[in-house]
């Protein structure tokens, strides 16, 4: 168990060591800036971590570019404008709310209501159904079952 629990917290701790120091800008507040794009950029080879917690080598790279261009006095959109216009839209963690983008945007609330419109008119339907009472078996009914039974 300990060797799992010390396993696990350096499978989590991996994402510390992604930005090397020596990557790091001196102004801080330029630092600062790259490091939000880190976030906002998807790694193209893990496709599920941002740039900042990946380890990958286009990750080294692709943070190299961030510093290189915010030290050169580009603003974070043209950065991310720089990336997107390589990679697509795919590199961005969050879509752009643009384009073909708003269907996937809007499909989750729609399909909520949606659900709920569903919902609610199975449950009206259920409301608006005769009431069946179960009349018990006729006296043939009866008969016929009295005869199986004594066979």
């Amino acid at each position: 168990m300990k060797r799992l629990a010390i396993l696990f917290s350096l499978i989590l701790s991996t994402a510390a060591f992604a930005l090397d120091p020596s990557e790091m800008l001196d102004d801080p507040a330029l630092e600062a800036k790259a490091r939000e794009l880190d976030h906002a950029l998807r790694c193209v080879v893990c496709q599920s971590e941002a740039v900042a917690s990946s380890n990958a080598q286009w990750a080294v790279d692709a943070r190299r570019v961030i510093r290189e261009q915010i030290a050169a006095g580009q603003t974070q959109e043209q950065v991310v404008d720089f990336f997107v216009e390589r990679y697509g839209e795919f590199v961005l963690m969050t879509p752009r709310v643009s384009g073909s983008n708003w269907m996937l945007w809007a499909a989750g609330p729609l399909m909520f209501l949606l659900a709920i419109g569903i919902g609610i008119g199975y449950l009206r339907g259920r409301s608006r159904a005769p009431v069946t009472t179960d009349a018990g078996l006729s006296e043939a009914e009866t008969r016929r079952l009295r005869e199986i039974m004594d066979e």
